[in-house]
């Protein structure tokens, strides 16, 4: 089984490589890292740099597709190289994936149309204008389509979609082995259990809020 996960500048370094750490002990898996152009890519913080091992010309058929999203999403989403990459590919992948604001891009792409998706909180009024149906849930599942909410939340996606290609005890098993038992010192994950000002303030100063001001 081929899983392709998708690399591009500023992109958010947990989106991709938490599914990584996850999908890539699928049994029989071969995990591909692809971009436009085979090379070094820089996640959003710039001191992180990623290797993408393939081309988008070299990798056309993968059974499991997974696309992270970042800052560096919003230039990606005028890319036909990369969107017409992600239409060919979900015509035979076996499941198509996305993290945080990945989704805008398979939106971007019209893989999400008429579909219940989710993605960052404060992207979810740009998934719904690709045409999506958008909701908060932690992670998404509407056909072959997984989606996940904000950056760590593709572990999850990860060990959902593991279980359901491997099995629950399969799944279990990888849980237990990389440990995963969050336990946060806060309790402000999410903007419905973060304080009400801090919520307002990253509203306020979001790049989607910014997009979308005439």
């Amino acid at each position: 089984m081929q899983i392709a996960i998708v690399l591009f500048d500023r992109f958010t370094a947990l989106d991709a490589v938490g599914p990584y750490e996850v999908l890539s002990r699928l049994p029989d898996a071969k995990t591909v890292f692809v971009a436009e152009q085979a090379g070094p890519r820089r996640s959003d913080t710039g001191y992180l740099t990623m290797v993408a091992d393939r081309s988008f010309d070299e990798v056309t058929s993968p059974d499991i597709v997974v696309v992270p999203g970042g800052p560096g999403q919003t230039e990606q989403m005028t890319d036909n190289r990369l969107l017409d990459w992600l239409r060919d590919t979900d015509a035979t992948s076996l499941w198509t994936t996305s993290v945080c604001t990945g989704a805008l891009l398979l939106g971007a792409a019209g893989l999400l149309r008429g579909r219940r998706a989710t993605t960052h909180w404060l992207a979810l009024d740009e998934l719904a204008r690709l045409g999506a149906r958008p909701t908060s849930d932690r992670v998404v599942v509407d056909g072959k389509y997984v989606t996940a909410a904000g950056v760590s939340s593709g572990i999850d996606m990860g060990l959902r979609l593991l279980g359901t290609i491997a099995g629950d005890e399969h799944a279990r098993a990888i849980q237990l082995m990389i440990e995963y038992d969050p336990q946060p010192p806060y309790d402000a994950g999410s903007p419905a259990k973060a304080p009400a000002q801090l919520v307002e303030t990253l509203r306020a100063t979001s790049r989607f809020t910014q997009e979308a001001r005439p």
